[in-house]
């Protein structure tokens, strides 16, 4: 009988599981797609191929999840930033100062090394699905201020939001860059009216 490293066995195999997304996580991030197999996670994460497969039973199995876990737990740190935010411009400072802190910690990389690892039309599509949502609070926020061309006006500040994310990979420092992608996004939002 294998050791249960916790208080129930459902609680092992929450942790277990865990253990297996973070690895396979590594691996997507440092090695690529290609490199998150079964055996290649099982071992990064200290267990056997056989125990993976009571949890995944495929590399795509792995990746799927990998893609759903990484947009759950950005998307749930964003609604928890954008909570207390009373307009519409607060919800869409607290959109962006989460994601760009999301973005230095790394959260962002799962889901850039999935979107250039060739994978099957549906798995890009479900990527796109996520994406989608995951930009959605940012684009209603957009709309209710009122702002011309809404959507338009919205996907180009979030080209903001993308260079921000490539600098902090570069190594700028976080709070230089959160201050000045707000002053810059508060510049393009800002009321029109009276010019």
């Amino acid at each position: 009988m294998p050791k249960i490293n916790a208080s129930t066995v459902a609680e092992h195999r929450a942790q277990q599981r865990e253990a297996l997304i973070e690895a396979a996580i590594d691996i997507l991030v440092n090695e690529g797609a290609a490199a998150v197999t079964p055996a290649a996670v099982g071992a990064r994460a200290g267990l056997a191929r056989s125990s993976v497969y009571q949890y995944f039973d495929s590399s795509a199995a792995l990746l799927a999840t990998i893609t759903e876990e990484a947009f759950r737990r950005s998307n749930e740190a964003i609604a928890r930033a954008m909570a207390t935010a009373n307009s519409p411009m607060e919800r869409i400072e607290a959109f962006f100062r989460e994601s760009l802190r999301l973005g230095a910690e790394g959260a962002h990389r799962p889901a850039i090394a999935l979107m250039s690892a060739g994978l099957p039309p549906a798995c890009q599509e479900r990527l796109m699905e996520l994406h989608a949502e995951h930009v959605e609070p940012f684009r209603t926020a957009v709309r209710q201020l009122g702002t011309p061309e809404p959507m338009l006006t919205a996907d180009l500040i979030a080209g903001m939001l993308h260079m921000a994310l490539a600098a902090l990979e570069r190594g700028a420092p976080l709070d230089t860059v959160t201050e000045r992608t707000l002053a810059l996004v508060r510049r393009c939002l800002a009321p029109t009216t009276g010019r």
